[in-house]
């Protein structure tokens, strides 16, 4: 089944390890065989991997990049998501957090990480609340 992708002008995409440009139009591309293929959206680069759940993403974005170097970031991946449900206490994250291994396990790689993106999403709606709470505290003290 062939995959097709619709670029706007200067956006970036990694296949097989290339990172590639598009130029200053739109285009699209289809794919007609089995790539390992990443948007710049979806790129998240090891300096900003700086929160539990962007540690784990990274490391998910990494076994699906890099076949090379599988062994080590499944051993980073089973770190980080072992740390991090250690402390989630919320059951759908939970869920998630199973889903994001099982995926890994399947090597399911990139549907474990647009999994992982909920993990994301729920950790950056708890920092935000988190942030609206000290502020408030401090304004009151």
């Amino acid at each position: 089944m062939a995959l097709k992708i619709n670029l706007k002008p200067g956006e970036k995409f990694v296949v097989n390890g290339a990172v590639i440009s598009n130029g200053d139009k739109r285009a699209s591309l289809v794919v007609q065989n089995k790539v390992t293929l990443l948007r710049e959206k979806d790129i998240l680069q090891q300096k900003d991997a700086n929160t539990p759940a962007k540690r784990i993403y990274f490391a998910v974005m990494m076994l699906y990049l890099d076949e090379a170097g599988r062994r080590d970031y499944y051993d980073e991946f089973v770190l980080r998501m072992s740390e991090y449900m250690s402390v989630i206490k919320n059951p759908e994250q939970i869920t998630v957090c199973l889903a994001v291994s099982q995926l890994v396990m399947d090597q399911a790689y990139y549907k474990a990480l647009m999994h992982t993106k909920k993990l994301l999403q729920y950790e950056a709606e708890r920092l935000a609340d988190g942030a609206s709470g000290i502020s408030e505290n401090t304004e009151d003290g």
